[in-house]
């Protein structure tokens, strides 16, 4: 498999481009340094680099996207705010994905403006700048459904000066208009073969994601059917060859970690018990009772059937069982990163999306749209027959039996991967655009249950970091923080 690692000599260009401490971006000049085509790849490298960041992938995006929700809970006072719903604007996961993220726009930026000037190959250059818009759409995807309005930042940070750090926030609507602009980007210049890197697949992948969080059925069917019509990627045929990611033909995109201390996967230790972690602690994401026996409910789900014993308990594909007790090393843990935690280092990849996830947001939109059941069926019944469970039947399907189908599917095939609190805030924002449309839950229910009884809106976006408004008196509050 194909590691990515990161050339030390790019970090030192672009390492420093924390925005938040206005540092500017080169600590050596754009004038000596993008001259070569290596200059470019390296530079590519690196903004892809800023994804295993612990704001992003190797940790809180991860945590944010599931601990909030009802999949998860951990008795570890690092993850008590993102449990509870009492985040504030000094949240370390807060202020963290905000980091890491504006980070990894910033290098992309650099590409962006920098590789056109290069003499290299045309095909090449236009590839890497496909890459480049894909992992800015990427990292403006993750904060305006986190945080809403953020600074659109589309030139590199070169200088301290407060007309170029201190941007205001710009809407939500013309973040969303840059990331579908980047993606599309990305789409038509991006490698078309599958890789191990962004390809025009990915982009229209995470496009597909994008219009159905905006509710765009249409677009999110167009954007997903370009990926399932490509016949270089197929489901596997077993659930559990899915983990590790491993770069399989169902992987679209993932986080390449190289098992290092410069490209490294720290979740396995955070979640797995000791063995195979390498510590012994509370961890983080324990999957709750409710959805370990919504998984086991059904006998044939191979997702989370037992498959027998390994290192920390029984092998459920979904989850270990480490066993009956109050320990830290007993109860059931996330088993979707069960490689080699090496100390905080992992060689384990991450998924950014897979297959399964387009085959499942395609019968969404479909269904939403109104599609007839039979073509929402179509797509959703792959993700149930690899899971072994039967068709769901056409017979006396409605639109609302559907989207709890879809619904239910989406949360125990993609458990643990870091977007259930996403769906859920993507529900509870349907449910107030449309009332008819009706979810099992949503992330206003889960709010109300945390909340005393408050279905409190602002707690749909996080707020903005305080850190960052200390730096910018630009960046006005969301409301209620």
């Amino acid at each position: 498999m194909k590691k990515i690692f990161i050339p030390v000599f790019a970090l030192m260009l672009l390492g420093s481009c924390d925005v938040l401490d206005k540092e500017p971006l080169p600590t050596v000049s754009p004038n000596t340094f993008f001259k070569t085509a290596d200059d470019a790849e390296a530079a590519i490298t690196a903004a892809y680099d800023a994804l295993q960041g612990t704001g992003l992938w190797s940790q809180d995006l991860i945590v944010a996207g599931e601990m909030p929700s009802d999949n998860c809970t951990s008795a570890n006072g690092d993850v008590n705010a993102m449990e509870n719903l009492t985040w504030t604007p000094s949240t370390s996961q807060v202020t963290n994905i905000w980091r890491d993220s504006y980070i990894g726009i910033n290098r992309a930026n650099a590409v962006i403006k920098y590789i056109p000037t290069i003499s290299m190959s045309a095909q090449r250059r236009d590839e890497i700048l496909g890459e480049a818009h894909f992992l800015r759409g990427l990292n403006y995807f993750n904060l305006v459904k986190l945080y809403g309005g953020v600074p659109l930042r589309l030139e590199p940070t070169e200088t301290g000066a407060p007309e170029v750090v201190a941007l205001p926030r710009a809407s939500v609507e013309a973040v969303y208009a840059q990331v579908i602009a980047d993606l599309t980007f990305a789409a038509e210049k991006a490698p078309a073969a599958k890789n191990f890197r962004a390809s025009q697949a990915a982009a229209n992948a995470i496009l597909a994601r994008v219009q159905l969080t905006q509710r765009q059925w249409g677009p999110a069917m167009a954007a997903a059917t370009k990926v399932l019509n490509n016949r270089s990627y197929s489901l596997n045929s077993s659930f559990k060859s899915l983990f590790p990611a491993n770069n399989t033909g169902e992987s679209i995109f993932e986080i390449q970690n190289s098992g290092t201390t410069d490209g490294n996967n720290i979740l396995p230790d955070l979640l797995l018990p000791n063995p195979p972690a390498t510590y012994s602690f509370p961890k983080f994401n324990i999957p709750t009772a409710e959805l370990v026996n919504l998984g086991l409910a059904d006998k044939n789900d191979k997702r989370w059937a037992a498959i027998g014993p390994v290192p920390g308990g029984v092998d459920h594909a979904s989850y270990v069982d480490g066993g009956p007790g109050s320990g830290n090393d007993n109860g059931p843990f996330v088993y979707k990163w069960p490689g080699n935690p090496n100390a905080f280092n992992s060689p384990d990849n991450t998924y950014v999306i897979r297959l399964a996830e387009v085959y499942l947001i395609y019968a969404e939109a479909a269904n939403e749209q109104g599609n007839p059941a039979t073509d929402v069926l179509a797509k959703l019944n792959e993700v149930r027959r690899r899971a072994g469970l039967a068709d769901f039947p056409a017979t006396g399907a409605t639109k609302e039996s559907l989207r709890a189908e879809i619904d239910k599917q989406r949360r125990l095939e993609l458990a643990f991967e870091g977007e259930r609190w996403y769906d859920l805030l993507r529900y509870a924002r349907h449910e107030l655009a449309d009332p008819s449309a009706k979810h099992a839950k949503t992330a206003l229910d889960i709010i109300a249950e945390k909340r005393q009884g408050n279905r409190d809106v602002n707690y749909l976006l996080f707020p903005i970091p305080q850190n960052e408004r200390n730096n910018n008196a630009q960046l006005s509050q969301n409301p209620g923080y």
